[in-house]
């Protein structure tokens, strides 16, 4: 009988896990938790603090999920080393746990950058986790001044869910605009604009050089008093385990398209892996939810000795903030088609007669449609591609590939 290990318990692990039953339903598979939940949807934590979802509502499986599955999970638990040639894995309690094939699942880890001071200031938090919420739902009790540093997704979906429950709200970043990693300057204005209606005040160009208690002193100067410090810069996928399995890694763990690491019988998933993005060819980490199921799930039925790849990896998000949606994929490379204005944009980007990427800000009605064209690597001259640029409708696409595609739905 086989045993499955997998490091890590959040989406990538529930992929990996039923993959492993869609080919073997005896085996025994054993989960390594270092949080102390089920598994549970990470992107809900700040509706949680806004008061839009509670805990029951965040669980991305029923209540018996893992009892199904056949599977064990260790909670509050920690890998710390693994011995590729002997197939064992070393928990922080002494413990060894055997493997026949193993899935590192292991996420990634807020980067915490080195500030002086920051060891004085009283509440310091960060905003990944669901127990992350718990501290600042604590935290802000009554309402307190936040100070985010940090205008990326976390950053800002914190600042969001805290609207009600703090105060006053101060972002500040290095970058000359909000969500730099997947938004262009003037897209990032009509976002910025709109939570500043909203309450959210930044500091752009701007961070803390030290902390004195609740005083940041800023790069320009000025200081900010404030009660709760989130620190949102960015994050870190964990790789040291993978490393000390002996696995290539760079950013992320590297991984085929089969989801297998460089050493035999350990496989990736997730946050932590850095596999192949289909916009571009190049390898990356995409750390979105859809991509972490699927690596899971490939890796799963690998493990089990089926024969599966995900090859459709692309960087995509879509996001809400204070009902202002936001969605994005692929790589801004080619040739760009823009509609801008001041409550919206859509930009599309095209390259060798691919759709490479968009930013839609405002209405991303039916933005599914542009999502497969760079998923499938539809060519344009196959489709009316004027009509796409003016609006995402399945009209665009001839009556064989509606049929093919949509089951002919116009």
């Amino acid at each position: 009988m086989n045993d499955y290990l997998i490091i890590g318990n959040g989406v990538a692990a529930v992929g990996c896990i039923e993959g492993i039953r869609s080919v073997d339903r005896d085996g025994r598979i054993t989960v390594v938790s270092q949080e102390t939940h089920p598994v549970y949807c990470r992107p809900l934590i700040s509706y949680y603090l806004e008061g839009k979802t509670d805990l029951a509502r965040m669980q991305y499986r029923d209540a018996d999920f893992y009892e199904k599955n056949g599977c064990r999970v260790l909670y509050g638990k920690t890998a710390v080393s693994a011995d590729p040639s002997k197939r064992t894995v070393t928990l922080d309690d002494g413990s060894a746990l055997p493997y026949t094939a193993l899935c590192i699942a292991a996420g990634s880890a807020p980067f915490v950058p080195p500030i002086a001071g920051l060891d004085s200031v009283p509440e310091a938090l960060c905003f990944m986790t669901l127990d992350d919420a718990l501290a600042l739902e604590r935290a802000t009790q009554t309402p307190k001044r936040v100070l985010i540093v940090g205008a990326g997704l976390i950053g800002l979906k914190c600042a969001e869910g805290l609207h009600g429950r703090a105060s006053s709200i101060t972002v500040c970043d290095l970058a000359d605009h909000v969500l730099p990693s997947i938004l262009d300057a003037d897209s990032a204005s009509i976002l910025q604009s709109h939570l500043e209606r909203n309450g959210v005040r930044f500091l752009l160009t701007n961070t803390v050089e030290r902390f004195d208690g609740q005083t940041a002193h800023m790069k320009n100067g000025e200081t900010i008093e404030f009660d709760v410090l989130v620190l949102a810069v960015g994050v870190r996928a964990n790789t040291a385990l993978a490393k000390a399995c002996g696995c290539e890694t760079n950013r992320g763990v590297l991984v085929a398209d089969d989801m297998k690491t460089t050493v035999n019988g350990i496989f990736a998933a997730g946050d932590c892996a850095e596999g192949t993005d289909a916009s571009c060819g190049q390898k990356r980490v995409l750390a979105i939810l859809p991509n972490a199921y699927m690596q899971g799930f490939t890796a799963g039925v690998n493990m089990a000795g089926g024969t599966a790849v995900f090859d459709s990896a692309i960087p995509m998000n879509a996001i809400g903030f204070f009902g202002l949606h936001t969605m994005t994929a692929g790589v801004y490379a080619g040739e760009e088609s823009a509609q801008v204005s001041e409550n919206g944009c859509k930009k599309l980007y095209t390259k060798d007669d691919l759709l490479k990427g968009f930013i839609l800000i405002g209405d991303t009605t039916r933005a599914g449609l542009y999502t497969s064209l760079i998923r499938n690597r539809t060519p344009l001259s196959s489709i009316d591609f004027e009509k796409m640029k003016k609006t995402a409708t399945s009209a665009a696409f001839s009556s064989e590939m509606r049929t093919k595609c949509f089951g002919g739905v116009v």
